[in-house]
């Protein structure tokens, strides 16, 4: 018995020594294993495992969209597939070029050079169409591949073309604010893309393995799409007629700073930039330097009246038309004799000006205009922002200052002119200019008063009257509205020295004249015809700012019969802003034709238009509508951006409501 147990406990030990053994063994083996895949295998199971998991596929995200303030789209993207190769992964070179040489048109020769060197990444073709993608993916070429791209696209074609500038193939900003914001337009590459789900979607992780947005983010401009287009024509129209060599205009609105529109002339469509030239493609609005001749002095008379030297009656002799100074004579289109400040502003004086400049001093002159803005740079987010051109005061000398006193021998832009003529609308207060509606840059300089209220008032005054009396800008007149206005003629500067005999045109405009709330500045360079700024820019100026407060709902119901002068702010009644929106306005307007509209005030009709969702292109001069397009009884267009043309005349109106 006592044999029996001892061999039994026997026979448990070599058993469970032999479990030992075996578990022994196996854990031997899955640490060997284990060992041998890590530190041996490690890289390339890592790499299937990335195949298994991850798609091989080149992935950007689309850049950021582009809007003006009203949120209509300037520019967007569209997506597009890229051919790439991975040389690595062909197998058959031969094989591989004939069929990609049929599908996309490309050399046999070339493709095989291509597929034959060993590399990792190779583009083939960029941005095919989808007919020849879809003839790529069915072909099944192994170590050929497609990647998704988006390709920028301009809606709008011309429309701001300069300003908002374009890409190139790689996405990447060129010129004007796609460069500018590149940095935030920018789709990012995906560090790692998941397989698809049930749904096929692809899921972007960050290296931590947290979903991530690459898509780029959003800008929207101050622009008003509607403002643009009509600066534009307007802009286009005067180089035309005037045989000018290029042009550029400003459009802002004075309580935000906002710029409404800037235009440049020839137009630029960003669509088709391998087409145009770098000079077509330059924003001459914000980065050409000139004279500005005349438009410059309101800041010589504010500085003056600012430090005391002048009156508004004070009188200075303008020499009949021809003073010599120094050895340099300064001539005057208008032979005058004795003039008080404020006509020698409405007939722009150079002799007059320049005398109160030399009373004025350079130093209280040049502190002035560089207060003003002039001499630095705007601050806007535009690629090339220029400081002009103005000399230190301690190199200026009396011919210097006397030519600077009306706008010679000095350099701008349009963008500064706009910007200064902001602190006039103003009062007296400079405040920054806007391009960029979101995001807001948090580094806009403060307001600043630069002059006193009465001072502001006092040159508005005189520039009134260069529009409203027998000044040199009465091309510009508003019936009904008072304007403010100033016109310039600069000669321009020869490379050799001294002035040829090219000119550049320009005219500035405030609406109202009292309490402005829009300032337009327009200037044509070296017109052919003409090259006074009054009979050039004027009346340039004026369509836009007859269709500029058409579309805010701003001209007047009626016409005043006193002299616009002796009328007071009130004397008129205006259209309510949000009688645009207003559902409350009641017509007797079909849901599918045309009303008659001839005969009506235009105020009238354009609540008419604007109650169906269309915003009017006023054609000719006046108050009253005498023909129409669409024509009475037409079916509404359906697309709401269809053309709707006024033409007005300052025929009485027969029409009563």
């Amino acid at each position: 018995m006592a044999k029996r147990k001892k061999e039994s406990l026997k026979s448990s030990r070599n058993k469970l020594l032999f479990v030992m053994v075996l578990f022994a063994l196996m854990w031997t083996g899955l640490l060997g294993r284990a060992a041998w895949l890590q530190l041996f295998m490690g890289s390339d199971l890592s790499r299937l495992a990335s195949r298994q998991h991850l798609a091989a596929e080149l992935e950007r995200g689309e850049r950021g969209s582009i809007y003006d303030r009203n949120g209509n789209l300037l520019a967007t993207s569209v997506e597009a597939s890229s051919v790439y190769i991975r040389p690595v992964n062909v197998k058959n070179v031969d094989g591989t070029a004939t069929k990609l040489s049929q599908i996309l048109g490309i050399s046999k020769s070339k493709l095989r050079k291509k597929l034959s060197r060993k590399s990792n990444f190779i583009w083939i073709k960029r941005q095919i169409n989808d007919r020849m993608a879809s003839k790529i993916k069915k072909a099944n070429l192994p170590g050929v591949y497609l990647a998704t791209e988006f390709v920028r696209l301009y809606p709008n074609n011309h429309l701001a073309g300069q300003l908002i500038g374009f890409t190139g193939v790689d996405g990447k900003g060129l010129e004007g604010l796609e460069k500018e914001f590149n940095y935030r337009l920018a789709g990012r590459k995906a560090q790692f893309v998941v397989q698809r789900d049930a749904s096929g979607r692809r899921l972007y992780l960050d290296a931590m393995g947290r979903e991530m947005n690459i898509r780029g983010k959003d800008i929207h401009l101050t622009i008003d799409s509607h403002i643009q287009s009509v600066t534009e024509n307007a802009l286009v129209d005067a180089v035309r007629k005037y045989g000018g060599k290029w042009g550029a205009a400003i459009v802002v609105e004075v309580a935000s700073g906002d710029i409404l529109a800037m235009a440049n002339c020839p137009r630029f469509n960003p669509n088709i930039f391998r087409t145009s030239s770098p000079e077509i493609w330059r924003n001459r609005a914000a980065l050409d330097v000139v004279e500005p001749g005349s438009t410059f002095k309101p800041f010589l008379i504010a500085a003056a009246l600012e430090h005391g030297v002048i009156t508004p009656e004070k009188l200075f002799d303008c020499e009949n038309g021809r003073w010599k100074l120094n050895g340099k004579y300064i001539n005057d289109t208008h032979k005058c004799g004795w003039l008080p400040v404020h006509k020698i502003l409405r007939y722009s004086s150079n002799i007059g000006s320049a005398k109160i400049g030399l009373e004025l001093g350079v130093q209280h002159y040049y502190q002035f205009i560089s207060e003003l803005g002039f001499g630095h740079k705007t601050g806007l987010p535009i690629p090339g922002d220029r400081s002009g051109l103005i000399r230190p005061a301690a190199k200026w000398n009396e011919i210097d200052l006397a030519a600077g006193s009306f706008g010679q021998g000095i350099g701008v832009t349009a963008l500064q002119m706009a910007k200064a003529y902001l602190a006039i609308a103003n009062k007296g207060v400079a405040k920054p200019i806007k391009l960029v509606q979101f995001p807001r840059s948090e580094e806009n300089e403060p307001a600043k008063r630069i002059f006193k209220p009465e001072v502001a008032e006092k040159v508005l005054s005189m520039m009134r009257e260069v529009v409203q009396e027998d000044g040199t800008g009465t091309k510009a007149r508003i019936s009904g509205t008072t304007v403010a206005g100033k016109t310039g003629t600069a000669q321009k500067a020869h490379r050799k020295g001294g002035y040829g005999a090219e000119f550049t045109a320009s005219f500035v405009a405030l609406v109202p004249g009292y309490n402005p709330e829009y300032i337009v500045f327009m200037m044509v360079d070296e017109p052919k015809k003409n090259h006074f700024g009054g009979t050039v820019a004027a009346p340039g100026v004026k369509k836009i700012m007859t269709e500029t407060l058409a579309y805010y709902g701003k001209l007047p119901e009626k016409r005043n019969p006193t002299p616009i002068m002796a009328a007071g702010i009130n004397d008129f009644s205006e259209m309510p802003k949000k009688a645009f929106k207003s559902n409350s306005v009641h017509f007797n307007v079909s849901d599918e034709q045309v009303p008659d509209l001839k005969g009506m005030p235009i105020r009238r009709a354009i609540e008419i238009l604007v109650q169906k969702g269309f915003v009017p292109k006023l054609k000719g001069q006046g108050m009253t509508v005498t023909k129409q397009l669409p024509k009475p009884g037409d079916t509404w267009p359906e697309e709401k951006n269809a053309e709707m043309v006024l033409w007005v005349s300052s025929e009485k109106a027969d029409y009563v409501k």
